[in-house]
């Protein structure tokens, strides 16, 4: 079910335009893919659990962790294009079966991309 997400939204001028930078896989194989799997449920608690005043500009584009481009890369970086793409509402805190999901799909996206790097 993720990777058919993930592939659809791979097709998407916008979404299929990000990828791993060098940076990125450096830090992965720094910290590795446990680590930023911890990280990124963190990151999402913070960011996403509730509708903050600045969605859809709290995610940055260019940063050294993983997780935010992967985030841009499937529609999992602000409460509007959790709506939008995976139909999750907007208006209610996540659920931490939702934050679960959330961050499975950025992990597996992460995953992808680094195995294509090697």
């Amino acid at each position: 079910m993720i990777d058919n997400l993930l592939n659809s939204l791979s097709k998407s001028k916008f979404r299929g335009s990000f990828h791993l930078n060098n940076k990125m896989i450096g830090y992965i194989n720094e910290k590795g893919l446990d680590k930023i799997k911890s990280d990124t449920y963190d990151i999402i608690n913070k960011r996403l659990k509730v509708k903050l005043p600045n969605d859809g500009k709290q995610t940055p584009m260019r940063q050294v962790h993983p997780t935010f481009i992967a985030q841009h890369a499937t529609g999992t970086c602000c409460r509007g294009c959790l709506y939008k793409i995976h139909h999750i509402d907007d208006e209610k805190e996540l659920t931490e079966e939702e934050i679960g999901y959330i961050v499975k799909v950025i992990t597996r996206w992460i995953e992808v991309e680094y195995v294509k790097s090697k």
